[in-house]
């Protein structure tokens, strides 16, 4: 019989969107973590997670809106279906 591992999902998770783009901003931490995950998801499936794990999902989620904001939300956005090119600009 195989167990199931077990991830616990940030309330803090949530959807971020600027002008006409949207992501969706995920933090959580596995049962085997010492910490919690940020990730970032586009609308077509694409995905930056960082390496690092933050301390509290507080910080992940402050770290995730830094970064959108210096970066801009097309830096998190990628092509279709995960091929092509990457949305510049805009």
């Amino acid at each position: 019989m195989s167990e199931e591992y077990k991830v616990e999902t940030s309330p803090l998770s949530q959807m971020l969107s600027s002008g006409n783009k949207t992501v969706q901003i995920d933090i959580y931490s596995g049962e085997d973590e010492d910490g919690w995950v940020l990730e970032i998801q586009d609308e077509h499936g694409n995905s930056s997670i960082w390496d690092e794990l933050f301390a509290t999902d507080q910080e992940a989620l402050t770290e995730a809106k830094k970064e959108i904001l210096a970066e801009g939300i097309n830096h998190f956005i990628g092509p279709v279906g995960g091929k092509g090119e990457w949305i510049k600009g805009t």
